[in-house]
């Protein structure tokens, strides 16, 4: 199964290291205003999320918070951005984490709304679309990438792929638990 799971990876997930960079050389500006800076997150696993309030994927925020809760403890950090990139978004930060609060109890770090598209993208998601395939670039809300202890990308999952599935699972065990 481990055999059949790394030739699927390898078919759909490309990497191409085209930096030095790493995930910890970025910061991001949080939805209540203050600096996060990426490199308190070495020798973590995080789950990378685009995110929208008003998406038929806005439910995947249960299920985002729901292995967070799981596996915090462990090491793992989910962290959202939100973005209007595709319309789907509020307009203020303040409006986003309260909805987000309120309607499904999101207790994980989240960013101010960003851009992750075109020349306006935060450098976090300029990095991101340097480092894979143009596949795994966000095609719409509730894309995922999964960064590894080091700060490298390890994969990336489309906005279809259920933060609670079973491939999703796997992947975030073994980059907490095996490496």
């Amino acid at each position: 199964m481990k055999v059949l799971l790394l030739i699927l990876t390898t078919m759909f997930f490309s990497y191409s290291k085209s930096s030095e960079k790493v995930f910890h050389d970025f910061s991001i500006e949080s939805i209540s205003g203050e600096n996060i800076n990426f490199a308190d997150y070495k020798n973590k696993v995080v789950l990378l999320v685009n995110t929208a309030s008003k998406c038929g994927f806005t439910p995947q925020y249960s299920g985002l918070q729901k292995i967070y809760e799981r596996y915090k403890e462990d090491g793992l950090v989910v962290f959202g951005v939100p973005t209007n990139d595709f319309n789907q978004e509020l307009s203020k930060d303040e409006d986003v984490k309260q909805f987000c609060e309120i309607r499904y109890g999101v207790e994980f770090p989240m960013s101010a709304i960003q851009k992750i598209k075109g020349e306006a993208a935060h450098p976090i998601y300029k990095w991101i679309n340097d480092n894979v395939s143009v596949i795994g670039q966000p095609r719409w809300n509730f894309h995922k990438y999964l960064i590894g202890k080091d700060g490298q990308i390890i994969n990336w999952f489309s906005s279809m792929t259920s933060p609670t599935s079973e491939g999703l699972i796997k992947q975030i065990e073994t980059a907490l638990f095996e490496n």
